[in-house]
């Protein structure tokens, strides 16, 4: 069989990866190869915004990752889902539409030494595939691919707690993506209609599709990256090779190969391919090709601590679904209008804040629900509650992604070492009390609400940290595992350029290359790095 080449290689269909496959076939001198471990995105439940519920925890659309057991959550383990799909992630996250805050990109810029990752210069990436649903204006774009919309859904309850957040100071705001977000608000949506936009509806349908340079193989699991030595001493990255379900295949790329399969999967297949901390890859057999120390470290998530307070005299999504005539409602509305709870998101109310009046700017974001339940995919409770989850956006905690044997077939081990510093627990602590005070508001009263986790009597700091580590979970938001950096940083895995240092012929572009987590969600600011790549490699 001969094998195939191709100008680039890309691996992963997921958000960056499609935005890429878009943008470098553009061109059709270049060739370009699309893999994806996954299937199509034509289940669904992928498009109706409420089947999250039902494509996180499940193998057809959930790579079904576990977390190592934490000591910080007081010895838990946490499913931990990663979009296994075309669009990948954005396939089953939460839709919501977030740059992060402006100082994000600037420290971005200092710990590169690259002033192009400033927040002035990046800004421009996020507006070029932006299609906004308020036109086009300095900070928003509006003939992009990128559907930024309203939420079809309002509640009274999640209206009441805006205004107590008002109450404490939080002030209110229309738009959490100017640079700093510090407000409460409906978070904006990555929605077209009442439908989720994931990204290969975006970039790939139907443009790549129409392109004759574009070849795209999917349930094709990428096993190993092909590195040979070159005549002056370097290691070049020449291809990929591929599982595809019934042999090992080998694709060649005589540009380059670009690693977007995620903060989980990018770090995994660079140590598979015997690139990676040495003491790791010799514990499994594998050659040591390019020692990089800080494959698989850095990992940053951010650790949603979900309050819930039950109420009485609100309409709530626990006490619609008490009924078979509320579910029927609730499914017309859908059908009708592509309104109401089934077009929501996972959380419709959002606040950024901060902690302590001594913190310097926000490092607080709240997804508020009107439902609760114990996680995600188990039932809803069967009283009126909402959910008041937050999180610290800076977290100081830092894990790791090592694999568990040479097989690519198996999951890497996961440990992301939540609240293991007395920075994080001080803030997981002070968010708690933070809460109690916006829920004590007067514009909340007539609900009567009352805690029901983690409980008032808990009240003192340790208290307060070890709870969170009992009702804290991920709120899916991994990045940081293959660092971009300066080439004197030895934890740095990538170039301001997204080439990893050191080699020839390889980049990762995914949010494992963010050295520091954004204060918010990072699926937008991943396509902004995504294009910003794009941009460089088209003019090379």
């Amino acid at each position: 069989m001969s094998q195939p080449t191709f100008d680039h290689i890309i691996i992963g269909a997921g958000t960056a990866g499609c935005l890429l496959a878009n943008r470098l076939s553009a061109d059709p001198s270049r060739r370009v190869l699309l893999i994806e471990a996954g299937g199509k995105d034509d289940y669904h439940w992928i498009h109706i915004p409420v089947g999250y519920l039902y494509c996180m925890g499940n193998a057809r659309t959930d790579w079904l990752y576990r977390t190592e057991p934490e000591p910080g959550l007081n010895g838990r383990s946490l499913a931990y889902p990663r979009g296994k799909t075309l669009g990948g992630s954005s396939s089953i996250n939460g839709m919501i539409y977030m740059r992060g805050q402006a100082r994000d990109y600037d420290h971005w810029a200092a710990l590169t030494g690259d002033e192009t990752w400033r927040w002035d210069q990046v800004l421009p990436y996020f507006k070029q595939h932006e299609n906004h649903h308020q036109g086009l204006d300095d900070l928003h774009g509006a003939s992009g691919e990128w559907r930024v919309e309203k939420q079809r859904l309002r509640w009274d309850l999640l209206d009441a707690i805006a205004l107590a957040a008002q109450q404490v100071g939080i002030p209110a705001t229309q738009d959490f993506n100017r640079g700093c977000n510090e407000g409460v608000g409906y978070f904006e949506v990555n929605q077209r209609k009442g439908l989720r936009w994931n990204a290969a509806k975006a970039f790939l349908r139907p443009t790549c599709y129409d392109r004759l340079n574009f070849e795209m193989w999917t349930h094709a699991q990428v096993a190993r990256l092909v590195i040979e030595a070159q005549p002056d001493g370097t290691q070049r990255c020449t291809g990929v090779q591929v599982w595809n379900g019934h042999e090992m295949v080998t694709a060649a790329a005589s540009r380059e190969v670009i690693l977007s399969a995620g903060s989980i999967g990018s770090p995994q297949i660079l140590q598979l391919s015997g690139i990676g901390p040495g003491e790791c890859l010799r514990q499994h057999g594998l050659p040591v090709l390019h020692e990089l120390p800080g494959v698989g470290a850095n990992l940053q998530d951010h650790l949603q601590i979900r309050s819930v307070f039950k109420v009485t005299g609100a309409k709530t999504l626990n006490t619609m679904l008490q009924s078979h005539w509320g579910k029927a409602r609730i499914a017309l509305e859908y059908a009708l209008n592509r309104s109401g709870p089934m077009s929501m998101a996972p959380s419709q109310l959002g606040a950024f804040t901060r902690s302590d009046a001594s913190q310097p700017h926000p490092n607080l974001q709240y997804h508020v629900q009107p439902l609760s339940l114990d996680a995600f995919g188990q039932p809803l409770h069967d009283f009126g509650a909402f959910t008041a989850s937050v999180c610290n956006l800076n977290p100081t905690s830092r894990g790791t992604v090592r694999l568990t044997s040479p097989r690519f077939e198996d999951a890497p081990a996961i440990a992301p070492n939540y609240l293991s510093t007395p920075q994080d627990r001080q803030v997981a602590a002070d968010s708690l009390r933070l809460t109690r005070r916006i829920v004590a508001q007067p514009a909340l009263a007539k609900y009567q609400p009352a805690e029901w986790k983690p409980g008032v009597q808990f009240e003192s700091d340790e208290d307060l940290a070890r709870l969170a580590g009992d009702i804290a979970t991920t709120i899916f938001h991994p990045v940081g595992t293959t660092k971009m950096g300066r080439a004197d940083d030895p934890m740095a895995v990538v170039d301001s350029q997204f080439k990893v240092i050191g080699m020839t012929g390889l980049r990762v572009i995914d949010a494992g290359i963010i050295p520091t987590i954004t204060s918010g969600n990072p699926n937008s600011p991943v396509l902004m790095m995504a294009e910003k790549a794009a941009a460089l490699m088209v003019r090379a």
